[in-house]
């Protein structure tokens, strides 16, 4: 990926939207990649890196809001830390592996835990549209050694880890994907979330933390909410449209 380029006037983070920072053509994931949020799902630590995608139309930036599905029960939050791929790879050593990663950046794996579990793999439950915050930046110059993680709901601390935990080491995961997938710039590898996932409902905020990187938040709202606020969007862009000039 090229270095970014800044020209234009200056403005304020009170001023814009953040879209997510990255369109990555795949969001690859590791699941159970900490000890002790394995063992609270009751699960094994896995022989090797657990991997999973989430579709890109999962991708969403920060404060937008996340959908919480009508057929789902169950929406947990996982916070975690992400890299961004900064150039096309394979193969890689995992002593070297980290030359390709161009920065870091937060993200929120959220899951639809009863989807999850019913289905026996994890397409649904990870895949829905909303389903995947990341931003609000990219750090190029970020040190991903242990580094404290924390994922608060409406304030609350629920998550409370550090990167140094991490089973699989970020060179062994990417090493571990690119034997049998070619990583391009601009994807996405979340890294694994830390112990102290749970329930979230529409009208908590979630917010992601990791230090020396920055937060993350983004609501969480009702289907039928977003079908209305879609309706008012539509609404407003037709009354616009339909404006004399």
């Amino acid at each position: 990926m090229d270095a970014p380029k800044v020209d234009g006037e200056a403005l304020t983070l009170q001023d814009v939207r953040l879209l997510a920072p990255v369109t990555p053509s795949k969001i690859v994931c590791v699941g159970r990649n900490y000890a002790e949020h394995a063992a609270e799902l009751g699960n094994e630590v896995p022989p090797e890196p657990l991997i999973f995608l989430k579709p890109p139309s999962s991708l969403i930036g920060p404060d937008a809001a996340v959908v919480y599905p009508a057929i789902s029960q169950r929406v947990d939050h996982e916070g975690e830390l992400a890299l961004v791929i900064g150039q096309r790879c394979r193969n890689l050593k995992a002593e070297d592996a980290l030359a390709v990663v161009y920065g870091y950046t937060l993200a929120n794996d959220v899951t639809a835990r009863d989807l999850q579990k019913s289905d026996g793999q994890w397409a649904r439950g990870k895949g829905f549209d909303t389903f995947c915050p990341v931003g609000p930046w990219i750090d190029t110059g970020f040190d991903p050694t242990n580094r404290r993680v924390r994922c608060l709901v409406n304030g609350q601390v629920r998550q409370d880890g550090n990167t140094a935990l991490l089973i699989y080491s970020l060179g062994r995961v990417l090493a571990h994907v690119t034997r049998f997938m070619t990583l391009e710039p601009g994807d996405l590898l979340l890294t694994g979330t830390p112990a102290g996932v749970g329930p979230v409902l529409p009208g908590d905020l979630m917010t992601v933390e990791i230090e020396g990187l920055g937060t993350l938040s983004n609501p969480v709202i009702s289907e039928e909410e977003a079908l209305a606020r879609q309706l008012e969007q539509a609404a407003t862009q037709q009354n616009e449209d339909e404006m004399p000039f």
